[in-house]
């Protein structure tokens, strides 16, 4: 059993933006030979989440709009009395959405259902620069 920790870089353009990662997941296993095992992924930083969904244009609308519903940018939060930064919203969505997926991976190929993606939502009121990591445990080919 091997454990290889990577990284991916994200430009995003905050606001609920959605990236799909899967690919860049994949491409990692493949490149280093990992064969079956888990992967953890996972964002730093405490306004972005990580989770799979069907990535296809009614759920780019409708995700950013549950989030809205659920912890809404216009209201009053302390953290935006405490930091006047305006992100308030954007901490209560990532610790709902949670920084974390760990996703397991069998003849070097994620083990996805057929329509669903992974993703890195920045739920930050700026664009930013993110850091996903990988980490790969497990056996290679």
């Amino acid at each position: 059993m091997e454990i290889k920790t990577f990284s991916i870089s994200v430009s995003t353009k905050g606001n609920c933006d959605i990236i799909d990662i899967t690919d860049d997941v994949n491409t990692i296993i493949v490149n280093n030979k990992f064969n079956e095992g888990s992967a953890v992924i996972f964002v730093g930083g405490s306004t972005a989440g990580i989770t799979t969904i069907e990535y296809e244009p009614g759920l780019l609308k409708d995700y950013p709009k549950f989030f809205e519903r659920i912890a809404p940018v216009n209201v009053n939060y302390e953290h935006d009395n405490t930091w006047h930064d305006g992100n308030g919203h954007s901490h209560v969505r990532a610790a709902i959405q949670g920084a974390s997926l760990t996703i397991p991976f069998s003849n070097g190929r994620l083990l996805l259902g057929t329509w669903q993606q992974m993703i890195l939502v920045d739920f930050d009121n700026r664009s930013r620069k993110r850091e996903i990591t990988v980490q790969l445990i497990g056996n290679k080919k």
